[in-house]
């Protein structure tokens, strides 16, 4: 048993060893591209803080998925927080699995370069989108009332630059058309989609996407239209 364990292990360090030096030549190809995506996730939080600072509160709007939908609540609005978070932690884990599993069909590097690049893409339609209208947001905190739904008139550049994270990302208004959390987990869903070699695995992960939209419009994030734009505009994005 202690030779076989040995073995086993040896067979690990070795396609570790491997997959990292293979994964570090990509990455001295392709670091460009990854930092320019991690960097333009900084400029979409500064777009989305930006934004807050022009919201407006008013009536909530009238809503399909409002009627629909029952309220969770502002107590319950950890949940569709905590289902993002599943899905997201899931889908890093999954993109580093070569270095342990002996089924390889993607390289880390790679894939994140595709996936970054579909978020820049759905980011830049984002902002142009949420800065084209401002729509009274829907969460408690951005109704009127809150204290936290109108942004003072910042008292230096650097606190604006700061955003204020990560209360300012948890606590923004006013970026709404469309959900961001969707085009993450839509994005992360078509990814596994494309390269996932487990059926069953892509069942469950459209799922909890259809779960996660009903979520986030129940939780009164989001209006019904910034989750059904979310979901027409990705594929798009994915099949060109």
């Amino acid at each position: 048993m202690t030779l076989y364990i040995g073995r086993e292990a040896s067979k690990l360090w070795k396609r570790i060893c491997a997959e990292t030096t293979t994964e570090i030549n990509l990455l001295l190809d392709n670091w460009k591209y990854l930092l320019a995506g991690l960097i333009f996730q900084y400029i979409h939080g500064l777009a989305a803080r930006g934004v807050h600072y022009l919201h407006r509160p008013g009536p909530t709007l009238q809503d399909l998925g409002f009627f629909i939908l029952p309220e969770l609540g502002q107590d319950k609005g950890y949940i569709s927080e905590t289902v993002f978070t599943c899905v997201f932690l899931s889908f890093l884990l999954w993109t580093f699995h070569p270095f342990i599993f002996k089924t390889k069909k993607i390289y880390t590097v790679l894939v994140w370069c595709r996936v970054l690049a579909f978020l820049v893409a759905s980011q830049i339609l984002r902002i142009v989108t949420f800065y084209s209208t401002q729509l009274p947001g829907p969460n408690y905190h951005c109704r009127e009332g809150s204290k936290l739904a109108r942004l003072p008139k910042p008292e230096s550049v650097l606190e604006v630059l700061l955003i204020n994270f990560p209360r300012g990302v948890i606590y923004g208004c006013g970026d709404l058309i469309f959900s961001s959390h969707m085009i993450f987990t839509l994005v992360f869903v078509l990814t596994y989609q494309k390269y996932g070699t487990r059926r069953c695995i892509k069942q469950l992960a459209w799922l909890v996407a259809i779960i996660q939209s009903l979520l986030i419009v129940a939780s009164r994030k989001h209006y019904t239209v910034d989750v059904v734009v979310a979901w027409y505009e990705m594929p798009f994005w994915n099949v060109h």
